[in-house]
């Protein structure tokens, strides 16, 4: 018998987090998203939104978590189920909950919450793609993202940032924390995910497998955040992954960008990861130019599905 309630504590993230490398490690490495990717939509809920109310968990009767969804701005909708409960019908049910809450929230707010609700998946996950076609969901025609992985067993090439700046972890330091999300905001703002405070960030700092030795910028002589790349660290299948890579416009290919993510490369190989993954847009030819130039090669692509409101 499971049960469901909504998201209470700390807790509950780390058993998401436990769930995920569970998974990835009964199945490959793109069934399920990396716990850095899944830990930072959490974070976008809890900024913007309110876990308690947009974060549902499903428990099996040891207590154990066996699926979670979220629902989140745009509104998009994510469920992520343990390989042992596919096929029980979890999925429909956290699908149900998520459209019956969209319902209500669109009738207080049609403006922020009436358009088509979206749920991503990456092309090779069959049994989620029919999933969402049979619920109403159609591909959009594009792919989004393109998924990338590169082996930590392999040399990882030498960069020096340009005379002066320093590669390093963030600083635990107020101001600097500050300008890192300055920085961050800068690049992102644009798109989504970008309105972002430092006292966001600092929050974002204290979430469980946050590691700031993987929090890498590269600071000017003058001390500007010109670059910065986060990096997340699966010990349970030795897989790091690269997050927010972001370079500001007035500092991009100078080298900043790319010594950053050579940091951050070495440092999850002194962690023990044997291999990294990163992600971007289908259509972003500089970035993934730069990740190609340091070893990641294509492995799979990310695919956003809509349904209009109400079907």
């Amino acid at each position: 018998m499971l049960t469901s309630r909504y998201y209470e504590s700390e807790h509950d993230l780390r058993q998401m987090q436990d769930l995920l490398m569970a998974a990835r490690s009964a199945t490959d490495d793109w069934r399920y998203p990396h716990i850095g990717v899944a830990t930072f939509r959490f974070f976008m809920v809890a900024t913007h939104l309110n876990p308690y109310e947009f974060v549902r968990l499903w428990h099996d009767r040891q207590g154990r978590l066996v699926a979670y969804a979220l629902l989140g701005e745009d509104p998009a909708f994510d469920c992520e189920v343990a390989p042992e409960y596919d096929g029980v019908g979890l999925e429909a049910e956290a699908l149900d909950w998520a459209e019956t809450h969209l319902s209500a929230l669109s009738e207080r707010a049609a403006s922020q919450w009436g358009g088509p609700l979206v749920s991503g998946v990456r092309q090779d996950n069959a049994e989620r793609i029919a999933f969402l076609e049979r619920h109403g969901f159609r591909y959009r025609g594009e792919f989004t993202e393109i998924n990338m992985l590169r082996s930590l067993a392999e040399p990882i090439p030498p960069a020096a940032a340009p005379t002066g700046c320093q590669v390093r972890p963030l600083a635990d330091d107020a101001d600097e924390i500050a300008e890192r999300t300055a920085a961050y905001r800068e690049v992102w703002l644009p798109w989504t995910d970008g309105d972002l405070s430092a006292e966001d960030y600092a929050r974002f700092m204290r979430l469980p497998r946050y590691d700031r030795d993987l929090d890498i910028v590269t600071v000017t002589p003058d001390g500007v955040v010109a670059a910065l790349v986060t990096g997340w660290a699966d010990p349970v299948n030795r897989i790091g992954e690269l997050d927010a890579v972001s370079a500001r416009p007035a500092y991009r290919r100078q080298g900043l960008m790319r010594a950053a993510l050579l940091e951050c490369l070495r440092r999850l190989q002194a962690a023990g990861m044997d291999r990294a993954c990163v992600s971007t847009g289908e259509t972003n030819t500089p970035a993934r130019q730069l990740y190609e130039s340091v070893g990641f090669r294509v492995v799979n692509r990310y695919l956003d599905t809509v349904k209009p409101t109400g079907e």
